[in-house]
């Protein structure tokens, strides 16, 4: 009710309802009504649009700038280099990021034309503090740096001790550079250690693999990647968005924790397929913040749909996050979402058509990540074109799990607990502390009492060790185009070299960027009475990093 409601919004159905006849608005008059009702069922079937759609769309009451989109790219142009080619300079770029923020957008930006970045982040974290005093809702930045630029050790140096509240932080790594640190290039080596202890050390920066970033760009012949969104899952070029949404997977879980259960495909295909059209009713429907956003959307029509609920689903399937068969059901739904995904592009593309640039040979043609498209698909496509240039992107998904999904595990996480109270920061700036049990685990405990051992699958975060977090990352990246946000939660005890093997085997393996989380001499965990029947375990919502 304090992030997504309108007025009078008392359950998430009305929020839904509400979404789905502001959707319907970018139909035929005659269809708008039939549509609605499509776009409500898909949500009730587990579509959850992202925060910004949910708290905005079909709102009387909303300022008429703020977006319905969360991420965004802002370009920030080398001073040596006037004029528009190189990009907009400091003043512009500040008040260009703070119109996209006071929109409720999250920017990404790379300062790597530029001659003191950290300066430069400084400037744009005062100015987001400014408009947080102002009574603005506080927005989320990236800040990115090419690991070649004669200031990266401050850069990587920039948050120790605190500082850039506003900032997430990655270092984009090339392949030159991996090579080089492979030839054991004293200065590679110091920097990698100098990025591996910072990590070590607070969690930031994350690293961005950004050549594998380029290469897997079915658009790299008429754009370049500059950067990524707050959360890392989106790269995306000057000006560039993506409006989100995520598919709760525990809603397509038929027979759930009986020895009968089972994924039901068709459900999660036809979820998908309605998302896509919601989505591309996005980017037609919203405010933009600035009109080079509005140009750069419509040009390509990148949608990000994801995932969420995935450790969930799995506990429903009796399988565990940590090993093969688990990977494999979760890689099984992403190909469904994802050819459901692919199939309502290309048939929006008969209908409305294609988005404006494209091209079917350049798109397909290797190694973009369209020529590792099965090959029925491919075709499809190279007939009728494509609606939108990007589809899948696995975001954190966690506000809106909590609100919308009865607090589904988030993403692609696994499970933190089954008692959890996460701060979540309100519209107006607060903070509240929200508490929540895992549904499937109460469901379980519901059937089986307090005193029944759960089954094998049902383990926590503290029980998937990092290699396994990676494993799942790895076995979900190929399957999309654009990126996943997921942090790996380290023990402890594990130290920097730790670290640097996970980084540098993720850039063998092609993965596009990853980022590390390590709790450092926290509390222990405390139970507090939460609300007036149970219990609650604390853990602290630890805010999602760049992701792979």
């Amino acid at each position: 009710r304090t992030r997504y409601a309108a007025p009078g919004e008392r359950d998430p159905d009305a929020v839904r309802r509400r979404v789905a006849r502001a959707l319907a608005e970018a139909e035929q008059p005659q269809h708008r009504a039939a549509w609605s009702r499509r776009f409500l069922a898909a949500m009730r079937s587990g579509f959850i649009p992202a925060g910004r759609i949910l708290a905005s769309a079909g709102r009387a009451d909303s300022p008429p700038h703020a977006t319905w989109v969360n991420c965004f790219v802002q370009p920030l142009g080398n001073p040596r280099v006037p004029g528009p080619a190189s990009g907009p300079d400091l003043p512009q770029a500040l008040e260009e990021t703070l119109r996209t923020l006071r929109a409720g957008g999250g920017v990404g930006l790379d300062f790597s034309q530029r001659d003191d970045p950290v300066e430069d982040l400084q400037a744009f974290d005062r100015a987001c503090a400014e408009a947080t005093d102002q009574g603005i809702r506080p927005g989320a930045m990236m800040g990115m740096l090419s690991i070649d630029h004669p200031r990266i050790a401050a850069f990587i140096d920039a948050k120790r001790g605190g500082g850039l509240t506003h900032f997430n932080l990655s270092v984009a790594v090339s392949d030159d550079f991996m090579h080089r640190l492979e030839a054991q290039e004293p200065r590679c080596r110091a920097l990698w250690w100098r990025l591996c202890e910072a990590a070590w050390g607070h969690g930031e920066p994350g690293v961005a693999f950004i050549d594998t970033i380029r290469r897997d760009d079915s658009l790299g012949a008429c754009e370049t990647l500059r950067a990524l969104n707050p959360c890392g899952e989106q790269p995306l070029p000057a000006y560039g968005s993506c409006c989100l949404g995520s598919i709760d997977l525990t809603r397509c879980v038929r027979q759930g924790m009986t020895p009968a259960a089972r994924v039901d495909h068709a459900a999660l295909a036809r979820a998908s397929s309605v998302a896509v059209r919601m989505l591309d009713n996005v980017i037609d429907l919203t405010p933009w913040p600035l009109p080079q956003q509005a140009i750069e959307a419509r040009r390509t029509r990148r949608i990000g749909l994801g995932i969420t609920g995935l450790a969930d689903a799995l506990l429903l399937l009796g399988l565990r996050y940590r090993r093969a068969e688990g990977r494999h059901a979760a890689v099984a739904m992403l190909r469904t979402v994802r050819d459901a995904a692919f199939g309502a592009s290309v048939a929006l593309a008969r209908e409305r058509g294609a988005f404006p640039v494209f091209d079917a040979a350049s798109f397909l043609a290797p190694p973009g990540y369209a020529s590792r498209l099965p090959t029925a698909l491919q075709a499809v496509i190279a007939r009728h074109g494509l609606r939108h240039s990007h589809l899948l992107s696995l975001a954190p998904a966690g506000s809106i799990s909590l609100a919308m999904a009865g607090g589904v595990s988030s993403g692609v996480e696994p499970v933190w607990g089954w008692h959890t109270a996460r701060q979540v920061r309100n519209a107006d700036g607060t903070v509240s502390t929200v508490c929540s049990e895992d549904p499937v685990w109460r469901r379980w405990r519901h059937r089986h009492g307090a005193a029944a051992d759960l089954p094998p699958a049902f383990e926590t975060l503290d029980q998937v060790s990092p290699a396994a977090q990676w494993a799942m990352v790895a076995a979900l990246a190929p399957a999309v185009d654009g990126a996943i946000s997921k942090t790996l939660h380290l023990p402890e005890a594990s130290s920097p070299g730790t670290i640097s093997r996970l980084l540098h085997h993720a850039w063998r393996r092609k993965i596009k960027g990853l980022a590390v989380y390590r709790p450092r001499g926290s509390p222990p965990e405390v139970i507090r009475p939460c609300g007036a029947e149970h219990a609650c375990r604390m853990r602290s919502a630890l805010a999602s990093a760049p992701g792979a």
